[in-house]
């Protein structure tokens, strides 16, 4: 089993940053993949990004493309995700949620059908 716990979210004025962290515990192996979804009001669970084990592979949302940067750092069993240019739109909660499948261009990475294990999220609320 992997437990991840979200941490970073908070309020932030529009513009602002935000680096949301994943940490994982329990019986890991680095090579699993990692995706952040997020959830507004009234919204549906939307993909945001994912990356690989080796982090050579990534797939971010249209929506955050140039904005939002992901990264891990197995040594810590840590994801992290760097929210800039925040707008009130990327107001949710923030989860990550892990699977041991390789990722790939053919893999359903963007449903939340495709992970395995989940955080319990985090709140980001972007003021206008």
């Amino acid at each position: 089993q992997v437990q991840l716990v979200e941490s970073g979210g908070g309020l932030v004025q529009a513009g602002g940053s935000l680096r949301l962290s994943c940490a994982a515990s329990g019986r890991t192996r680095s090579s699993y993949a990692v995706g952040w979804f997020r959830q507004g009001p009234g919204r549906e669970r939307e993909f945001v990004v994912v990356i690989s084990g080796s982090s050579d592979t990534t797939y971010y949302a249209d929506s955050v493309k140039g904005r939002f940067t992901i990264s891990r750092d197995n040594a810590k069993n840590t994801v992290y995700l760097q929210m800039n240019s925040l707008k009130p739109e990327d107001t949710a909660v923030y989860y990550c949620a892990a699977d041991y499948k390789a990722l790939n261009y053919y893999s359903n990475y963007d449903s939340y059908h495709w992970y395995t294990y989940w955080g319990q999220g985090t709140q980001v609320t972007v003021s206008s």
